[in-house]
């Protein structure tokens, strides 16, 4: 069997977390969240060092209560999230691996319910099912549109509310399953039917499946149990009713110790099935501690309050004493979002620089409610000769892809990173074995992947190499071999394949070199570009929020529970920077949310 990474504490890792732990004492909030006994929910506001706070209690849960082999699992809501929790957690001397799970809902639940209980649990799936790809996924959904609605027009136009009704309707016994919608109930059964025809399941699948599987055996409840009697979630507001069922039955029945992290008033995934209600909910439990956690370290105190008004609630948000006070500045700016693009390349993000000695375009980020209107911005600073990461819907590929981003950590290795130990190549092969896992099975088969890892890598050690034939080599050796048996990769397979096309001589990419590839990965001095809803968990020291038009943000047909979240999303975009807030938008075509926030500035002088 294959020996797990080391996740035990050492003696000196426990000096480690609880060095890190006694920076804690002086805010009352973290502490006593780092000090809670049994279920504890932390309300965290932006910049509240929500993060730090839950990997040094996982830190202190593994030293101190959770005795081997048990361990405990840990839950988010993207790749990136997790990846920020498996650095932090390494350097307080934990490695995810055979104690710890770090990873989202539809990973926890494949992974640690599906994949090792299916034919015991009975749950009616196929043999050595795999995970649909997005050309499957549309397949079925056209082959079910067809087979069961009348004059459908395009079956792609019911994606996003077969969607919606399968994550909020989870009982599928219930009259409210058939009743609410008895055309996309229909829908829905006939899609998972071709769905399972072709040996598949998809994303929604995975956690609906886990939580039926869990209603339905109380012994797989007791199972996870054994293995992991503490559950952390991170992110809870943004993770939707599958994942908070999944917390009402392994928690408070089954008997799981609850470690919850989040912020109602960051919740901006609605049009995913996110639910704010629900967190707010939990917090108020009787049987829940809940922590508040109301000091800012990341903003400048005008930030902090200008970032009231533009959440449009007073929730008692400071702050730390002695922050520096931060500017909002407001732009008003001429002609099209190209013009507009123009001037905030040439004029304001260099006066932003000037202000800030020192300050990189690494530590910058321009922020726009959707990814077509980052288009000017991207061209005007390539013109400009600024390299830049973008982390939008137009991105060169997903950024919450997690092959694509360990793709991204070896082509930094090989260009410069096997000197300088960034990224290191140990941290490489665990990510790798982390994500090839369902084919790494053995002693013998993980040192055949470190051979095989350290072999290519050191053969294509050139930022200069073109970047089409490095991602053949890997592929050919490392990924292709690897993902094989990975049913979780298959729809990441397709996404690598896609853009391999692209970096063909023929594609739109094949001048693309490996030191490109390398520098979107984010240890560069890259300007980032980002939707709003992208730039979540992020911060920077200057922000600048583009395209603030009326119409934009909200949208002009936006219902009551849209404009609550466009507000959110509003506030989250403001509530990133550190020293600097540009609200830039359209002479005369101001959001609405932008005039409340300029208000405030006159105001308070």
């Amino acid at each position: 069997m294959l020996t797990p990474l080391p996740t035990w504490l050492s003696v000196s890792d426990r000096a480690a977390h609880l060095r890190a732990a006694a920076d804690l004492r002086g805010n009352a909030g973290q502490w006593a969240a780092y000090e809670s006994r049994g279920h504890c929910v932390v309300l965290a506001g932006p910049g509240s060092g929500k993060t730090k706070v839950l990997t040094i209690k996982l830190a202190r849960l593994l030293a101190e209560d959770v005795a081997e082999p048990r361990g405990v699992a840990c839950i988010t809501y993207n790749n990136e999230c997790a990846r920020e929790l498996e650095g932090r957690l390494a350097a307080l001397g934990v490695e995810p691996g055979g104690r710890v799970f770090v990873g989202t809902v539809h990973s926890f639940s494949l992974t640690q319910i599906l994949l090792p209980y299916t034919k015991v649990a009975k749950l009616d799936l196929p043999e050595d099912f795999g995970v649909a790809t997005r050309t499957e996924r549309q397949a079925a959904l056209s082959d079910a549109v067809r087979h069961t609605l009348d004059d459908a027009g395009n079956p792609q136009h019911w994606e996003f509310r077969l969607a919606n009704y399968r994550r909020s309707i989870l009982n599928r016994d219930s009259p409210q399953w058939r009743e609410t919608d008895p055309e996309l109930a229909r829908l829905v059964e006939a899609y998972e039917a071709e769905l399972r025809k072709r040996g598949l399941i998809d994303f929604d699948d995975m956690p609906l499946l886990a939580v039926r599987a869990l209603r339905e055996k109380p012994w797989l409840q007791r199972a996870l149990l054994a293995k992991y009697p503490v559950l952390a979630v991170d992110e809870y507001q943004d993770l939707g009713l599958p994942l908070h069922r999944m917390v009402m039955g392994l928690c408070f029945r089954a008997g799981m110790r609850l470690f919850a992290v989040g912020d109602a008033d960051q919740s901006i995934y609605g049009f995913n099935g996110a639910q704010p209600e629900l967190l707010r909910r939990l917090s108020e439990r009787a049987d829940v501690e809940t922590v508040r956690l109301r000091l800012n370290y990341r903003s400048g105190s005008r930030i902090v309050a200008a970032s009231k008004v533009a959440l449009g609630e007073e929730r008692g948000y400071q702050a730390v004493e002695g922050a520096p006070l931060g500017t909002v500045f407001t732009h008003p700016l001429a002609g099209t979002y190209a013009l507009q693009a123009r001037h905030l390349v040439t004029h304001l993000l260099p006066q932003a620089l000037s202000r800030h000695p020192g300050l990189r375009y690494g530590d910058v980020a321009v922020l726009y409610p959707a990814a077509w209107i980052g288009d000017p911005v991207a061209d005007s600073v390539r013109q400009a000769g600024i390299s830049t990461v973008r982390t939008d819907g137009n991105a060169l590929y997903p950024r919450a892809s997690r092959l694509m981003q360990w793709l991204e950590q070896c082509a930094q290795w090989c260009c410069g990173g096997w000197r300088k130990g960034e990224p290191r190549f140990s941290r490489l092969l665990a990510e790798g074995r982390r994500l090839f896992a369902e084919s790494i099975r053995s002693d013998d088969q993980a040192s055949d992947f470190h051979r095989r890892l350290i072999a290519e890598l050191w053969n294509l050690r050139d930022a200069g190499l073109p970047l089409h034939p490095w991602l053949l080599e890997m592929h050919a050796h490392i990924v292709g071999p690897f993902a094989a048996g990975c049913a979780s990769l298959r729809d990441e397979m397709e996404t690598l394949a896609a853009f391999v096309e692209r970096t063909a001589p023929t594609g739109d990419c094949g001048e693309m070199l490996l030191g490109e590839l390398a520098g979107d990965g984010g240890n560069l001095d890259r300007l980032t570009l980002s939707s709003l809803h992208s730039a979540k968990g992020r911060e920077f020291a200057v922000v600048f929020m583009f395209g603030l038009d009326a119409g934009r943000l909200p949208r002009n047909d936006a219902g009551p529970r849209q404009l609550a979240e466009a507000r959110r999303l509003f506030y989250v975009g403001f509530t990133r920077a550190k020293s600097e807030v540009h609200l830039i938008h359209s002479t005369r075509r101001s959001s609405p949310l932008v005039d409340e926030v300029e208000r405030h500035l006159q105001e308070s002088g």
